[in-house]
């Protein structure tokens, strides 16, 4: 088996649990993912079956697609649901206001990380670090923000949602666009919750839950749900002849002649086999994909 499969994450679960669970329908180890979602969103996530676990850099770097719900009028030390609360202070502000906040994150800029996050730094885990009462120092980042999209704004009391479509470059955080929109706002502000609608080229709407996965691989069918990994990569295609591609497996440069260049996607009849670059006239294996059997 050689493909992803796009699966629809429940809230829960962790992307790892998904993982597993793919590894037990499947009968295979070699299982990624490409992207994780933490346990409280849910929503696209696409799975790595086979040697396409080789090819996670190429699709995590896309642009992703996500509905978040953002509470505003709180403020919380995870930047979420989870985290002790405590109330802003100021007033909630009207929708004009935040539609004025939100237009200001469009665009690239640097981007401070939750403190309980994945991040690494001197070889300690931000949110273990966190937890300790001495969190980390992180350095912002730079995040590309494509499009913000107030879709619903509802207010009550001391609080409101903010429901945004967001499309934005790999290495985001909702989660931190949650904080630093309340923190504009002067009202302060967490997630709530998430649903990723699109990664890696994948679409929520054609997405299977884990319940689905699991009768189809019952029904013996669960080698339908696998997605041809070519057809996700934006890299440029190169079709080498099978003498070339026996060179490129055995990771020996390739004379493809002039014409391209950069980072390649390598078919033979169209089949994917790997990924290289082009450099002059020859081909470079980067990585090849072997033992589709697995």
């Amino acid at each position: 088996m050689l493909g992803v499969i796009n699966l629809d994450k429940p809230v829960g679960p962790t992307s790892h649990d998904m993982v597993a669970l793919i590894r037990r329908l499947t009968g295979l180890r070699r299982i990624g993912h490409a992207g994780t979602l933490d346990p409280m969103a849910s929503g696209v996530l696409p799975i790595l079956v086979g040697p396409a676990t080789r090819l996670s850099e190429e699709l995590t770097g896309g642009t992703k697609r996500y509905l978040a719900t953002i509470r505003l009028g709180w403020t919380s030390d995870t930047d979420d649901g989870e985290g002790p609360l405590a109330p802003g202070s100021t007033p909630i502000p009207e929708e004009r206001q935040v539609l004025e906040a939100l237009a200001t994150f469009l665009g690239t800029f640097d981007q401070r990380p939750p403190a309980f996050s994945a991040r690494k730094q001197h070889g300690q885990v931000a949110h273990r670090a966190a937890r300790t009462g001495h969190p980390l120092d992180l350095p912002a980042r730079a995040v590309t923000i494509r499009s913000l999209e107030l879709i619903a704004f509802a207010a009550e009391g001391d609080q409101a949602d903010a429901q945004i479509d967001i499309r934005c470059g790999p290495g985001t955080y909702i989660r931190s666009l949650a904080r630093d929109l309340g923190e504009r706002l002067g009202c302060g502000g967490y997630l709530l919750a998430l649903r990723r609608t699109e990664a890696a080229g994948l679409s929520i709407g054609d997405s299977l839950t884990p319940e689905e996965l699991e009768r189809r691989a019952t029904e013996g069918r669960l080698a339908e749900a696998i997605q041809p990994v070519g057809d996700l990569l934006t890299l440029d295609m190169v079709d080498i002849d099978a003498a070339g591609a026996s060179r490129f497996r055995h990771g020996q440069v390739v004379d493809i002649g002039p014409g391209r260049s950069g980072r390649v996607g390598v078919t033979v009849e169209g089949d994917l086999i790997g990924v290289g670059e082009v450099v002059g006239t020859t081909l470079q294996p980067h990585k090849v994909l072997v033992g589709t059997d697995e």
